[in-house]
């Protein structure tokens, strides 16, 4: 890591006799927008709270510009959190919220009135000085509450599901406003959400976290394209998981899955015959031939529009369903169509399977 902003060491906490994170390692480089992924309870928001100081980790450490933070309080801390709720003080207006931090630290009436002029600009709320948090929508709340955090020109902005609130098109602003923010301030953002498709658009780095592990730490482009396991593929944009075994051919490498053939890129990973193999591909991927062409064939169980983007459910022999989508509203096949599935070998990632350790 060349300029390490934080550092996580093997941090690990529990919650009576579940262990909530198991040896978390981490290392953030200065002015990265990494976020943090996966589904309620596998231990992101703790890990959030336990940089900010408002936990502590039962054992671990943790590094901040180099400093061995990990038993200060969070007032000693160069980081500030920014959570879903907002936290505003409703009984202050907008510059009372926004300095509140500074009034602490007694810092001079001019220079608490010139920090929040210059924060409250930076979030394009200017001239909201004496509006109060009633009187604002749920964007500008959020927005309030992000200039809050940012007035102390803190190292890292730790965000809980700062846009969870929020209805889809605001969300998708605030997205794109957010990291236009964080780009111009160069400030490191650890960034908390549950929804793949915030993780991918804003991202420099994604951490995929399931049951306190990180199954998966990379590139936007890595998480989709490359994922490690079954659970990211399925997570992160809700691949295709194909589990059968290895067919070797005449030199070329199949998958045989629900009474049929698909060559899949095997290069990477030794197989041999028979040997177990589990394969992602992504919906977009998935070719639709007819039932007398060579592949796995499926029958059409029902089409669904949703996004710009035509989902084609696909009933396989073994009972699996595998989803192929399309752009447009509709598309030729009709419910009860038999069809070939098939894919180019480039688009299925061999995977490890759910069930196996990461």
């Amino acid at each position: 890591m060349g300029d390490a902003m934080l550092q996580l060491n093997q941090i690990r906490k529990r919650f009576g006799d579940k262990e909530v994170l198991c040896g978390i390692d981490l290392d953030v480089e200065r002015g990265e927008f990494i976020t943090l992924l996966g589904s309620s309870g596998c231990g992101k928001t703790t890990l959030l709270r336990i940089i900010a100081g408002l936990d502590f980790c039962d054992s671990g450490s943790i590094l901040l510009e180099g400093q061995d933070v990990t038993d200060f309080p969070p007032e000693k801390r160069n980081v500030n959190m920014v959570f879903q709720n907002y936290a505003l003080f409703p009984h202050m207006n907008v510059a009372e919220n926004v300095g509140y931090s500074l009034r602490l630290k007694h810092r001079s009436r001019k220079e608490i009135e010139k920090a929040v002029t210059d924060t409250l600009a930076l979030v394009q709320l200017p001239g909201y000085e004496s509006r109060r948090p009633s009187e604002l929508s749920g964007g500008q709340r959020q927005r309030i509450a992000i200039a809050r955090a940012l007035v102390n020109e803190p190292g890292v902005l730790l965000l809980d599901e700062p846009l969870g609130a929020l209805d889809l098109q605001l969300r998708r602003q605030m997205q794109i406003e957010l990291k236009r923010l964080q780009k111009r301030l160069g400030i490191t953002f650890i960034y908390i959400t549950h929804d793949q498709e915030e993780a991918l658009n804003m991202s420099d780095r994604i951490a995929v976290m399931k049951n306190g592990i990180f199954q998966q730490i990379g590139t936007p482009s890595d998480i989709y394209d490359r994922p490690k396991n079954a659970y990211v593929a399925h997570f992160v944009g809700s691949a295709n998981i194909l589990s059968g075994t290895v067919l070797v051919k005449q030199g070329a490498v199949y998958l045989q899955y629900a009474g049929g053939l698909a060559a899949v890129d095997a290069e990477k990973k030794p197989v041999k015959n028979g040997a177990p193999l589990t394969v992602a591909v992504r919906s977009e991927y998935i070719d639709l031939l007819s039932p007398e062409e060579t592949g796995i064939p499926a029958v059409v169980k029902e089409k669904s529009f949703s996004a710009g983007m035509l989902r084609i459910a696909l009933q396989m022999e073994n009972g699996d369903e595998v989803i192929a989508s399309r752009h447009g509203i509709d598309y030729h096949l009709a419910p009860g169509d038999k069809v070939t599935v098939l894919f180019s070998p480039e688009h299925a990632v061999l995977v490890e399977a759910e069930d196996e350790k990461p």
